[in-house]
């Protein structure tokens, strides 16, 4: 069966706990590993280290979960991207796979 997957990328480790939280529970989804990225300009930025949240699940669980992550993340430290994909092809499958936190 395909899933969706809803990407939401937030500032910092602690927003993204707390906006996955939010959205398992307003969507009957499941996560997939965390991914980081600490781009050049990172202390420019309210919290140098961006991370995305990967739900998936049905189309509208996955948006119900996007929306819930999306205002939890807005109240504490913001959203970088939002997006869902509704059918990822199989390339896409894989670099959803990819996840930095995997390496050292």
């Amino acid at each position: 069966m395909e899933e969706a997957v809803g990407i939401l990328e937030v500032y910092g480790l602690v927003c993204a706990f707390m906006a996955a939280d939010a959205g398992c529970k307003a969507g009957n989804v499941r996560l997939e590993p965390f991914d980081k990225n600490k781009p050049a300009n990172a202390d420019s930025l309210p919290v140098p280290l961006l991370v995305t949240i990967k739900f998936r699940g049905s189309v509208s669980d996955v948006e119900a979960a996007m929306e819930a992550g999306e205002r939890m993340a807005k109240s504490l430290t913001g959203v970088v991207q939002k997006h869902v994909i509704a059918r990822p092809t199989a390339d896409t499958e894989k670099m959803l796979k990819l996840c930095a936190f995997d390496k050292s």
